[in-house]
């Protein structure tokens, strides 16, 4: 279910947590990335509820991920095509499942990543699309962008001046109305 306070923040992993962050959004984009387009397709593979599934869907068309096609005039039915922003969301995907893959799976791996052609398996990894270099921690970090919002500047001079070894540091951000909280 969508989390309005979520989407109105400037972060953009809250902003799309706001989004897709419920357990029954990320599976239905799984199966949609998947190949799955019908409704009876997603209840019977998530073996979820119809009223939670038209809800989730109705939010994830509203939200732009997916788009709702009719596929047969009489009666009236419709599939669920990802769009732009739902195929974009697959790297992300990928991700958690290797990392689910990685933490969460002590009886061995259930599905696998494998080039579609050879069948040979393979493990997805971020890279830098200028040098190919795996984006490390050590290597890469976040920071604030020009649009950044001065709640994003401040947590980043924060953490800065944290890392530098100020410990006399006390994490006071200002809310959107400037108010302490």
């Amino acid at each position: 279910m969508k989390n309005e306070p979520l989407c109105q923040t400037p972060c953009p992993i809250a902003r799309s947590l706001g989004r897709i962050g419920d357990s029954w959004s990320m599976i239905i984009l799984r199966d949609a990335l998947a190949g799955f387009t019908r409704f009876d397709e997603f209840q019977k593979s998530a073996d979820i509820a119809p009223n939670i599934l038209s809800r989730r869907l109705k939010e994830l068309v509203d939200d732009g991920l997916l788009e709702k096609v009719c596929y047969s005039s009489t009666p009236p039915r419709y599939e669920y095509h990802l769009t732009e922003r739902g195929r974009d969301f697959r790297p992300v995907m990928l991700a958690l499942a290797e990392w689910g893959s990685r933490h969460f799976s002590p009886e061995g791996r259930q599905m696998q990543l494998v080039e579609t052609a050879t069948q040979r398996p393979v493990q997805a990894i971020m890279v830098d699309s200028a040098t190919g270099h795996p984006v490390t921690s050590d290597k890469y970090s976040m920071i604030p962008a020009p649009a950044a919002a001065p709640i994003l500047h401040y947590r980043y001079e924060y953490l800065q001046k944290k890392r530098a070894g100020e410990a006399a540091l006390k994490f006071m951000p200002q809310t959107q109305k400037g108010v302490q909280p």
